[in-house]
């Protein structure tokens, strides 16, 4: 758990910057990031069974 929450701070971390430098990407960086969210989220949720 304490891994996952540090993921999400630094792929926040790193999707803000990169919004900031290229605004086109926003769609991208906010895709991949729920993307890599959801997958996290299932994965934890059959280990906290």
């Amino acid at each position: 758990m304490v891994l996952n929450l540090t993921l999400e701070y630094i792929l926040a971390l790193i999707a803000g910057i990169l919004i900031l430098i290229q605004p086109k990407l926003l769609n991208w960086v906010v895709a991949i990031y729920l993307i890599v969210v959801g997958v996290a989220g299932i994965l934890n949720l059959g280990a906290n069974t």
